[in-house]
């Protein structure tokens, strides 16, 4: 969630939730594929946010200058293709890419969807793929609301320059990891796993330790007092 009115605080908005949707070419299991701005700055981030991505180089994935490599297989290609196809049809407006690099590859160009709806297929579906959809808010409560109607519940952030809004927010959010004011910030002192369909139990932190104990129970009756 964005919800900020400085220009450098929504360029760090901006770079940090590209790389969320963009690291790994989209197929991380955090990545930032769903992105609610606060309606006064929405047209304002859709902008920087097609600035951004203009800057991406794609390319060979052993070059250093490269940030931006191939889907992994065939079938993913055509998985990704399929949805950015359906988010055309469904209503969006594709803001930037949408198309492959080369018709003999499996480079994908990083791509922007603005005007996205809850209903449509790249709101609800699992992309994982180089694709950010871009949806506008009017109030808090609607965007929690909106944020938690999804099925999955791995990762969050939030981008606000309001600790209360932060806080409260992040209480709210159905997630097992919120970010405020950064992504995909990971440490091994942290815990790390989902809500809802985003898988059971905890990596990472003194909570992973769990995943490698046997607990007994023994239970002993006592004999009745005289």
């Amino acid at each position: 969630m964005v919800a900020l009115q400085h220009r450098e605080h929504m360029q760090l908005a901006v770079e940090d939730t590209q790389t969320g949707a963009f690291y790994n070419q989209g197929q991380c299991c955090t990545a930032a594929s769903r992105v609610f701005v606060e309606e006064s700055i929405h047209d304002q981030f859709v902008r920087l946010s097609i600035e951004n991505a203009k800057k991406i180089v794609v390319g060979d994935p052993l070059d250093p200058l490269t940030s931006h490599g191939p889907q992994i297989d065939q079938q993913q290609f055509d998985k990704i293709m399929d949805l950015i196809e359906s988010g055309k049809e469904e209503g969006a407006r594709l803001e930037y890419g949408g198309t492959p690099v080369s018709n003999k590859s499996l480079f994908i160009q990083p791509t922007i969807f603005s005007g996205v709806k809850d209903h449509m297929r790249i709101a609800k579906e699992e992309i994982f793929g180089p694709v950010q959809c871009i949806f506008s808010f009017q109030s808090q409560e609607e965007a929690v609301r909106r944020a938690n109607s999804s099925r999955y519940g791995l990762v969050s952030a939030i981008f606000t320059s309001s600790m209360d809004r932060a806080l409260s927010v992040s209480a709210a959010l159905e997630t097992g990891t919120v970010w405020i004011n950064c992504y995909n910030s990971l440490h091994a002192q942290t815990p790390f796993g989902g809500y809802k369909m985003s898988g059971i139990g905890r990596e990472l932190g003194e909570y992973a330790l769990a995943e490698y104990t046997e607990v007994k129970a023994v239970t002993l009756k006592l004999k009745e007092a005289v």
